[in-house]
């Protein structure tokens, strides 16, 4: 064989396995080089999507179940009626005492009053004396009326005569009228019950000084109609409107846990009342067991109607800045807009909103800090779900 033959084919094969080497370095060097452009892409598209607030979104839900509003109230008897002596004196005896059941006109105390009594005797006697000086006038009258037909006494003598006699009968009415007023004062020294009820107070005792008048005297007696009771509840002002004329609510007390009683919204004070902002409220609750107590603390519930107009929101999206009080939306293209609200009535973790939303508005549930009208945002849970209310509001809690 040829020697330029066998120098010649190791030569071509250096030159393929080159050519080879070259080829496989440019091709490690553009795989390199593709490798770290996606990569970078992916890096700004990371920054990007990382750059936008995430936020969570729901739906305005509709105020189908308005949840129950507690308040607290004081219990009151349907009547009470403290007891004062108008006479003054010394309790002779009394004949009940606290908690004793008492009928319309049962005798509870009696006063001893010996200054009345003697007063009494004199009006009396003073009485028996007039008496006797409109006889003697009446039997001069007419002898002197007899005497004017005869010429024997004058016209205006006469006419003096019948005068007297008036002024003496009237002296009689007189006496007659002040015996009466001290027979109707001395029926006072007997102290009886005003009406059907419970002794809830007794502040005398046997040979205790009476004196006459609330004013100077003190309550012997109170007496209460507890078989049926006034609740009266300070409903604050922004939930005043809620409470309808013939609503209705329940009751609870501290001494019977676990048992609640119906009452019913009677009246209500219709005016706020500016040193609590409050409005007066007066329920009436039946009594007939004997379980409640007159002056006692309670709970009262109201069912609060439900608002079907109104939508209800979380309490968290809320914005008050000088704008306003708004809310914040994410409209297509998961930009940021800001909606204008009314608050109806705040339920505490949510707020029904009177005007200012729609039912398909996405409403940020807690917005960012510094989030601005038209800034992009990223929808966390883009199934936006309405918060829970009513019922299912509270199993939820549970």
């Amino acid at each position: 064989m040829p020697r330029d033959s066998v120098s010649t084919a190791p030569r071509r094969g250096l030159r393929l396995a080159g050519l080879g080497a070259v080829v496989l370095a440019v091709m490690v060097v553009i795989a390199g080089l593709a490798l770290r452009a996606r990569a970078n892409t992916r890096l700004h598209e990371w920054t990007e999507a990382n750059a936008l607030p995430n936020v969570s979104v729901v739906m305005p839900a509709a105020g189908a179940a308005g949840p129950a509003i507690e308040f607290p109230g004081r219990l009151e008897a349907h009547a009470r009626a403290p007891l004062y002596a108008r006479v003054p004196g010394y309790l002779k005896s009394w004949k009940v005492d606290i908690g004793a059941k008492v009928k319309a006109g049962q005798l509870m105390a009696e006063i001893e009053a010996p200054d009345l009594e003697q007063q009494l005797l004199q009006a009396k006697a003073d009485l028996a004396s007039s008496q006797a000086n409109a006889a003697l006038a009446t039997s001069t009258a007419k002898r002197w009326q007899s005497m004017l037909a005869s010429d024997s006494v004058s016209k205006q003598e006469v006419e003096e005569k019948n005068g007297d006699l008036a002024a003496k009968q009237a002296l009689v009415n007189a006496a007659r009228a002040n015996v009466d007023r001290l027979q109707a004062t001395r029926d006072f020294t007997r102290i009886v019950a005003p009406f059907d009820g419970v002794v809830t107070a007794r502040n005398t005792d046997v040979g205790a000084l009476i004196n006459a008048g609330s004013g100077n005297g003190q309550q012997l007696f109170v007496v209460s109609d507890t078989s049926s009771l006034r609740a009266y509840v300070s409903v604050p002002q922004s939930y005043a409107a809620l409470i309808n004329a013939d609503g209705k609510a329940t009751l609870t007390v501290p001494e019977r846990a676990g048992k609640t009683y119906a009452a019913a919204v009677d009246a209500s004070a219709q005016a706020v009342d500016p040193a609590t902002g409050t409005v007066l409220v007066e329920l009436s609750v039946d009594n007939s067991a004997g379980e409640l107590l007159p002056g006692g603390y309670a709970d009262v519930r109201f069912d609060a109607p439900a608002t079907m107009s109104a939508l209800q929101v979380p309490a968290s999206a809320l914005i008050f800045d000088k704008e306003g009080l708004r809310v914040a939306t994410v409209e297509s293209g998961d930009k940021v807009a800001f909606k204008r609200i009314s608050i109806a009535r705040d339920l505490g973790k949510t707020i029904e909103v009177a005007q200012g939303l729609e039912a398909t508005d996405r409403v940020i549930e807690t917005p960012p800090d510094g989030i601005g009208a038209g800034d992009s945002v990223h929808v966390v849970d883009p199934n936006a779900k309405a918060p829970a209310t009513g019922d299912a509001k509270a199993k939820h809690e549970k």
